[in-house]
């Protein structure tokens, strides 16, 4: 699980995120504010499971960017540019992949009909954590009506702010769980999940809503929907009413509740999962809670195990190359992310691990072979998913280090175009433009990369004008 970006509570016109590990981010976290986070294998988990239901439903499914988010919360949500958020209190919440299936289907069913979250322009071309913060940040003006809010005073707000901007219409919500089950039927899926889903949330309305999941508040639930998907169900034909997903997606969903309870509970989950017990699930989680807890021998012990019982797993190989890397041990992480690199080539956030280690690793005899790999891997990353942040910052610190190494100003020009990118991605365009625009002073006038400098410089009004030809 990478590290990830807090949102910070600030006003609407301030955008605000601060990097930090996922361990200083729970320590600090003295509520429920959401943190936007990536994670390789419950991303892959996500997409697979989702595919069939993206499809059903005429959309692309390369064209959807699920995000993952951590709160204790239950919620989900779409929002600008084909975007779907899942908390991770509704991903642990979630009993199986039917369930968690019918979540997916009933927010495409948003998207479907035209529900989605729209806020700030610049939503259109910033990454999904960025689209969060405005969210979050316009939510809490729009409750509060007033776009100036201190910190914490949105902080005190914050769920208030949510069910207020985030909330759907009880028609709307009715009219999103007739295209989810249509889509589910197209799959192939059995609207059972649904049904479960929404009885296990339905004694909620009888809480105060100070104690309601926020799935619940955002997603007005009524008698009448889960009597409409009880109606659905029967009438289903028998094959398609007892249908169950395949093997597959059992063994990834378990994987993920270990996953998550290990990192976001390690505590809990030493004790959920015993050192006796020999499945999979509680192996990975036990090792991931004792990477958590500052036991990262004891980790790498249980990892080794599951790699030999499981040698092409590419995440096995990812989660030890982790621990090593955060544990100093760069050059045998290098190895550990090459291979899960290999196993699963077409992961851009694997590929922007691999590429960060190698940055990271400081031989001065291989630093230009080196360099070289991780710019090659970084880009691939942008190649894969253009819209993240922490890639374009980790290019920069490539394209800078290169430039240090050979003597090419061409190489500090690229550097400063990487952060603008960044600057881009997170949705401050005023500042991405001045950077764009020194970048455009040192690149080939007319190339990619100027070309690219100087849509960022025109996105805001720019004048584009002043790159001169590199070489000349």
């Amino acid at each position: 699980m990478k590290p990830l970006r807090k949102i910070i509570w600030l006003c609407v016109m301030g955008l605000f995120f601060a990097q930090m590990p996922l361990a200083l981010a729970q320590e600090s976290d003295g509520g429920d504010a959401p943190v936007f986070i990536r994670d390789a294998e419950i991303e892959n988990y996500l997409h697979e499971l989702a595919a069939p239901i993206y499809r059903a439903a005429g959309i692309d499914p390369k064209s959807i960017t699920i995000v993952i988010v951590q709160s204790n919360t239950v919620n989900a949500f779409v929002a600008e540019g084909m975007n779907e958020f899942f908390y991770t209190g509704l991903l642990q919440l979630a009993a199986n992949p039917e369930q968690l299936a019918g979540v997916i289907a009933h927010e495409t069913g948003h998207i479907a009909d035209g529900h989605l979250i729209r806020g700030k322009e610049e939503m259109k071309n910033a990454s999904a954590e960025a689209i969060l913060g405005m969210i979050l940040a316009a939510a809490a003006g729009a409750a509060s009506g007033s776009g100036s809010l201190a910190a914490g005073g949105v902080a005190g707000s914050s769920q208030i702010a949510e069910r207020s901007y985030l909330g759907f219409s009880r028609s709307q919500e009715a009219s999103a769980d007739a295209a989810g089950m249509k889509f589910l039927d197209r799959a192939g899926i059995s609207t059972r999940g649904m049904l479960n889903f929404l009885k296990k949330l339905q004694g909620q309305e009888m809480l105060p809503m100070s104690q309601q999941d926020e799935y619940v508040q955002t997603h007005p639930l009524t008698q009448d929907r889960v009597d409409a998907v009880q109606q659905h169900l029967d009438d289903s034909p028998p094959a398609l009413r007892n249908a169950k997903l395949p093997k597959k997606f059992y063994v990834m969903h378990a994987r993920m509740e270990a996953k998550l309870l290990g990192y976001l509970q390690p505590e809990i989950a030493l004790e959920r999962y015993g050192p006796n017990d020999p499945g999979i699930p509680a192996r990975y989680a036990r090792a991931i809670a004792l990477y958590r807890t500052g036991k990262p021998a004891e980790a790498i012990e249980i990892m080794d195990g599951l790699i030999k019982q499981e040698p092409d797993d590419p995440f096995f190989y990812e989660m030890k190359a982790q621990i090593q890397f955060d544990n100093g041990a760069i050059a045998q992480a290098i190895g550990n992310y090459k291979t899960a690199n290999d196993l699963l080539p077409d992961s851009s956030l694997l590929r922007q691990e691999y590429g960060h280690a190698l940055l990271e690793d400081k031989d001065p005899a291989t630093a230009r072979a080196r360099i070289d790999l991780a710019i090659k891997q970084l880009l691939e990353s942008n190649r894969l998913e253009g819209r993240v942040p922490e890639t374009w910052r980790f290019l920069a610190e490539a394209w800078g280090r290169k430039a240090d190494l050979v003597g090419d100003p061409h190489y500090t020009a690229m550097a400063t175009y990487a952060l603008a990118e960044e600057l881009a991605a997170e949705g401050k365009d005023p500042q991405a433009a001045q950077m764009a625009q020194r970048a455009m002073k040192g690149l080939a006038r007319g190339s990619p990369y100027w070309l690219r400098a100087q849509d960022i410089v025109m996105s805001v009004g720019g004048s584009g004008s002043g790159g001169k030809k590199h070489g000349s």
